[in-house]
Order: C-alpha cells, then sequence, then structure tokens
C-alpha cells in the first residue's frame, strides 16, 4: 500500500453507509489516502472515520474527525434511581422495572449480544412510551424523542457532548429550530440544514465524491455552481429520473460533477443500454481486501442451509480428485448427510464462524449451486479468497464476482465438468480464468485509483 496521506481537498458524502459506499471509501484508503466520509442518514454508531451530517450539526466535526473519546454505552450503564433495577432478558433488548413495573426499554446497536446501548424508551405509569434517549458510540445522549400522551412521536431534538440542546425538529411542521450559539435560525428541511452547515465549515471548497443520484447529488449541486471538480461513482443500475440527471451531467449542466465513475459491471451496462456514454464517463473498480493467494489444491467449498443443491452428487463421482467440503449454519437434512458416504466429502452442519474462516482458507475452488439464499455473503468471500467460481445460472447468487464464462445453465452440467476437468490439470489455465474473474469484478490497484482520480 502506499503512504497514506490526507486527502484535505476532498471529502465523501454518502447518503448511508451501505456495503456499497464502505468498498469506495475502503478503496481510497488502500489506495494511500484519508478520505473523510459524512452520511447523510443519522447513524450514531457509524465507524471510525466516518461521520453523520448530525455531528455536523451539534459540532462534532472538525477537518473530518469527531473530538471525542468516550466508548458504548453498556445496557447496566444506564442511569435509574437507586431502587429501580436493569436486567438483560433477551438479545434484543433490556429491561428497566420498578417493583415488577417496566419502566423503560434498552435497544441494542449490532451486533446485539453485545449489549451496547443505542435507545431507552421511557414509559410513563400507564405504560406508554414519553420520550426516548438516543446513544452513540461514545456513550453520550446525542438525541431525544419526545411522545405526546398517545405515544407519538412530536418533535426530536439533538444534544451537543455536554447535553446541550443544537437542534429541534417539530414533526408536525418540519421545521427544524437551530441553535447557532449567537442567534437560532429556522430551516423547512434538514436539507436546509445540511446546506447551512457545510457552507459555514467551507465544505463547499472542496471536492464531493458522492455514489447516489438521490440526496448527495442534490447537495453537491446546490453547494456550488462550478468548477464542475465533483464525481460521481455510479454502483448501481439507473432507474425512473435518474437517467435525466445523468444527461445533465454528460452535457456539462450539473453544477458540480464534472465525472462519472463506473464501478460495477451491472453500472457500465446500464449506461451503455441507455446510450448515456461520452469522455465524462470512465471504470474504475476497487481494490478489494484479498486475503490468500490460489494454490491450485482440489479443495471445494459449498455453503448451503438448503438440501437443494444443483447436480451436487453427480459433482461429487464426476470429480474423485477434487475433495467437496459442505458447510451449513443449521443442522443438515438426511438427504445431505447422505453425501457423506463419499470418500472425497467432508461435512460441517452447525458451522461456527472459525470453522468457516478455515474452510475459505483452505479451499481453491467455489461452487455456488445451492438453491435458496445464499449466506454469509460466501461468494463476496470466496472472491476474497481467490477460490475459482462456478455456477449455474438457476442459483448463482451474486453475479458480480462470478466470471460469466464460470456461469453455466442446469442442462449444461456436462461442459461445467469438462471446464473444471481442463483447470484442475493446467495450472496456466487455473491463473487465466482467475485473471478473468478479477477483471470481471472490476478489481482495481491503488496506482489506478492515484492515476485516475488526480489525487
Amino acid at each position: 500500500m502506499a503512504s497514506s496521506v490526507k486527502s484535505r481537498g476532498i471529502i465523501l458524502l454518502f447518503e448511508r453507509y451501505t456495503l456499497m459506499s464502505q468498498y469506495l471509501h475502503a478503496s481510497l484508503l488502500r489506495s494511500g489516502y484519508q478520505v473523510p466520509a459524512i452520511v447523510l442518514e443519522e447513524n450514531d454508531f457509524l465507524p471510525e472515520g466516518v461521520v453523520s451530517v448530525y455531528d455536523l450539526i451539534v459540532g462534532n466535526y472538525k477537518d473530518g474527525q469527531i473530538e471525542n473519546s468516550g466508548k458504548p454505552r453498556y445496557f447496566n450503564e444506564i442511569a435509574v434511581p437507586d431502587t429501580w433495577s436493569i436486567s438483560a432478558e433477551e438479545e434484543k433488548w433490556g429491561r428497566i422495572s420498578y417493583q415488577r413495573v417496566e419502566k423503560g426499554r434498552i435497544y441494542y446497536a449490532e451486533p446485539a449480544k453485545d449489549l451496547l446501548v443505542k435507545m431507552v424508551e421511557w414509559y410513563d405509569r400507564k405504560g406508554t412510551i414519553r420520550f426516548c434517549d438516543h446513544y452513540n458510540r461514545f456513550g453520550d445522549i446525542c438525541a431525544r424523542t419526545v411522545c405526546n400522551a398517545g405515544g407519538e412521536a412530536v418533535s426530536k431534538s439533538w444534544l451537543s457532548p455536554a447535553g446541550h440542546e443544537i437542534a429541534v425538529e417539530n414533526y408536525a411542521t418540519g421545521n427544524i429550530v437551530f441553535n447557532e450559539g449567537e442567534g437560532v435560525r429556522i430551516f423547512h428541511s434538514k436539507i436546509e440544514l445540511a446546506l447551512h452547515c457545510f457552507r459555514k465549515l467551507g465544505l463547499d471548497r472542496k471536492r464531493i465524491f458522492v455514489n447516489t443520484l438521490s440526496e448527495p447529488f442534490f447537495l453537491s449541486n446546490q453547494l456550488k455552481a462550478s468548477p464542475r471538480e465533483d464525481v460521481l461513482f455510479l454502483q448501481e443500475g439507473i432507474a425512473g429520473g435518474d437517467a435525466e440527471k445523468m444527461r445533465m451531467v454528460l452535457e456539462g449542466k450539473s453544477g458540480s460533477i464534472g465525472k462519472i465513475i463506473l464501478q460495477t459491471q451491472r453500472a457500465y451496462d446500464c449506461l451503455q443500454e441507455l446510450g448515456l456514454t461520452g469522455d465524462k464517463v470512465q471504470k474504475l473498480g476497487f481494490i478489494y481486501p484479498f486475503q490468500k493467494e490460489n494454490h491450485h489444491s482440489p479443495e471445494a467449498l459449498i455453503c448451503t442451509n438448503s438440501d437443494r443443491i444443483e447436480h451436487c452428487e453427480e459433482l461429487i463421482q464426476a470429480l474423485p480428485q477434487m475433495h467437496f467440503h459442505i458447510a451449513a449454519l443449521t443442522w443438515m437434512s438426511q438427504k445431505l448427510f447422505d453425501l457423506g458416504q463419499y470418500s472425497n466429502v467432508s461435512l460441517y452442519p452447525g458451522a461456527q464462524k472459525e470453522i468457516q474462516e478455515e474452510l475459505f482458507k483452505k479451499c481453491d475452488y467455489y461452487f455456488d449451486i445451492n438453491h435458496r439464499n445464499e449466506i454469509i455473503d460466501a461468494v463476496y468471500q470466496a472472491f476474497l479468497h481467490n477460490h475459482l467460481i462456478f455456477a449455474f445460472q438457476e442459483t448463482v447468487h451474486n453475479r458480480e464476482y462470478v466470471a460469466d464464462a464460470q456461469i453455466y445453465s442446469v442442462e449444461d452440467f456436462g461442459s461445467m465438468v469438462t471446464d473444471i476437468h481442463s483447470v484442475m490439470e493446467q495450472e496456466h489455465l487455473m491463473q487465466k480464468c482467475l485473471e478473468s474473474q478479477h477483471k470481471h469484478a472490476m478489481a482495481e490497484s491503488g496506482q489506478a485509483y492515484r492515476d485516475l482520480l488526480g489525487l
């Protein structure tokens, strides 16, 4: 990895910190640049280096970082009268009670098993919710929702780390009263308030990277009319009015977006279908955190919670030199247990995380051939562990990471077996197929990021 450099002139602006947002953020970090990320969604448990727009509103933001060294609040650290009790009765919530009467309920941040407080509901004598305290990852009460006598939310206040009320949203009118210290201002929407805070912090003078055509795109265009140095990273397909927004960018009518970068094959195919091309459009995938090299070992993994595994027994019989590891999070049916009669099959019912990790490290092939839902994000994990992935059109769960040449129709099972034999016998062919798999997923290098983005 290149040495880390702070990119003070750039911010990432996300609607939510989705997986795709995380991949982009991580790719920039892996290319050697510390780029702060701001999320419009109200999220009090974002990871380090990512802040919510509400942190800007209450004054926590400085140079892309939060100035707070606190820790999340554990469930039994909620302040209550001495005669009240707190219990973690279930993983979903905790209970605050007095003489067996429930006075409040504690909800946890994910993962719930850690019992870290995200929100506390407080009840009146009738058992109706009257207000909710929202906690952040630093253990502070960062917001409070007030409810009426019927338990309906009527307003929400955002608080500074010292507990001072900074902003209040009236749910009936949609207006937000904002206390700036030197005076009070009223905004008619959260976007209006976000624009004000962005300008006050000088973020309108930075390049903004966005990955959706919704609110982040709108904010980018509202913040500045020129120069067109902002970048739209397109990671999904385009629907509805988004095509018109894309045409505005390509025709130079967008106030700030000057470049469109396509990050997935799906996004590229969508633009091609719509005829939206031009010199402003370029391709740049992600810098993936590959976990190991492929060692060309005849070890294959299948992860499933279903006993409907397409052509599974036929594959086992056709490839006696391949050892099949079949893992499930749950107990296995008799149909799957019967496969254990084959000497080249190992079964892992109720496989825990440690077993899963060991299998991904051990194997060099992955068969995405189970029907129904994918478990443990298995295809992506197989890709990161440089497994050569094979799938059927009827079972493939995540086409982003499976090369088209390795996806077969169920009727073309024979071709799959022939191709697997060829790869097992020819190491150079395995390497060629892995390169195609990386190319299909648009795997990039740090230098590619630095060259294209001019960071």
